[in-house]
């Protein structure tokens, strides 16, 4: 039996197989943790398990985004964005920068950026501040990011809820 459930990923057929599984289990997250779905940011991350895959989907990355137009040497604009058709009552969605993941202590699959308005977010972080106990849900202990992250033991993606989309995180690295 496989520990992950794609790695290692192998081929660019793969990658793909686990981007759309990326976008469809965090949209199930998102769902159940919050009892709606939200908006993209733009990005989607793919989690690396092995040395050996974090060179190849490196590799890979390379191929398929502008290396000079990244967001914090993280998350790489795509040649071509990367196109998810909604299913049944999932959305779809059009993501525009890929980020490949060193392998960590992180046994997820990868991770989806949500966004909220700046006012749902700041009521939904103060709330949680003030105690409120919403399970999946805690802020993101980062000073650099100003994030609530979503993650449920049952499901192998994270998800991030944040204020800006990618557009708005590459203009404000660019001014």
């Amino acid at each position: 039996m496989k520990l992950y459930r794609f790695s290692p990923i192998e081929d660019k057929e793969r990658l793909f197989e686990a981007i759309r599984y990326i976008h469809f289990a965090s949209f199930g997250l998102c769902k159940k943790i919050l009892g709606k779905y939200l908006p993209v940011a733009g990005n989607i991350g793919v989690f690396c398990h092995y040395d050996d895959e974090y060179r190849f989907l490196t590799k890979l990355r390379e191929d398929l985004t502008e290396e000079a137009d990244n967001w914090n040497k993280k998350y790489y604009r795509l040649h071509e964005p990367i196109v998810v058709p909604g299913r049944g009552n999932i959305p779809g969605a059009v993501y525009t920068y890929l980020y490949i993941r060193q392998p960590d202590q992180h046994e997820e699959v990868g991770d989806v950026d949500f966004v909220l308005s700046a006012a749902e977010f700041k009521r939904l972080k103060e709330s949680l501040l003030k105690g409120s106990a919403i399970e999946g849900l805690e802020i993101f202990d980062r000073p650099d990011l100003d994030l609530i992250r979503l993650s449920d033991p049952d499901i192998d993606v994270l998800s991030f809820i944040g204020m800006k989309d990618m557009a708005e995180n590459v203009k404000i690295n660019i001014d």
